[in-house]
C-alpha cells in the first residue's frame, strides 16, 4: 500500500471525522482523483511539441495521457479545430497516490524560493496547483527537454466545501502557506 494512503486511513480519516462529526466512514472527505493537464505552448507551429510533453507527462505520472484538441477554430492563433493542443492525465487509486507523495515531500520541497502554495480552493473543496516547468519532478532529465512546459495538477476531493477539503489536503501533507488574518495565524 502507498504510503500516503496508508496514513490517510490510518491518521487523516480518524482525524477528519472527529474535527467534523462526521457518523459515517463512507462521509468522511477523501482524494477521488488527480488530473495533471498541459497546455502546449507553440503546438501550432511545431506539432512535435505535443507529443514531446506527453512523453514527459507520461514519465511523469506513470500512465500514458491523453492527446487533447482543439474544440473549435480560432483565427487570430491559427488554430484549426481538431489539431492537438495539449495532453492530460487522470490518476486514481494506487497511482493517484503514489503521485501525491512524490509532489509533497520530494517535489514542491524541490522549487526554489518555495515558501507554500496559496489556500485557494475552487469552492467545491477542489484544489488546482501550477507548476511552470516540468523539471522540477526528479525523473525527468534536464538535459532531454526540448521546450519547458507548464502544468496544472487538480486535486478533486469528495469535500462537500472548501473548509473540509483544505482540511483533507492539510492532513495529507500539501504545503499551505501560513497566512495571518487580523492578527491571528490561520
Amino acid at each position: 500500500m502507498a504510503r500516503l494512503k496508508e496514513k490517510y486511513l490510518t491518521q487523516v480519516k480518524p482525524a477528519l471525522k472527529d474535527r467534523f462529526k462526521i457518523g459515517n466512514d463512507h462521509a468522511v472527505p477523501r482524494l477521488e482523483k488527480i488530473v495533471i493537464n498541459m497546455g502546449v505552448n507553440g503546438a501550432v507551429e511545431n506539432k512535435n511539441r505535443v507529443e514531446s510533453a506527453a512523453k514527459d507527462l507520461a514519465i511523469i505520472a506513470g500512465q500514458r495521457p491523453t492527446v487533447r484538441k482543439a474544440k473549435k477554430a480560432i483565427s487570430g492563433f491559427k488554430l484549426r479545430e481538431g489539431m492537438p493542443i495539449g495532453c492530460a492525465v487522470t490518476l486514481r487509486h494506487q497511482r493517484m497516490w503514489e503521485f501525491a507523495d512524490r509532489l509533497f515531500s520530494i517535489v514542491l520541497p524541490r522549487i526554489r524560493d518555495f515558501r507554500g502554495v496559496k489556500d485557494k480552493l475552487d469552492g467545491r473543496g477542489n484544489f488546482t496547483l501550477g507548476l511552470s516547468e516540468q523539471s522540477v519532478f526528479p525523473e525527468i532529465e534536464f538535459d532531454k527537454i526540448d521546450a519547458v512546459q507548464g502544468m496544472d495538477i487538480t486535486f478533486v476531493t469528495s469535500a462537500p466545501d472548501d473548509e473540509q477539503g483544505y482540511a483533507l489536503l492539510k492532513e495529507l501533507g500539501m504545503p499551505f502557506i501560513i497566512r495571518e488574518t487580523k492578527g491571528k495565524k490561520a
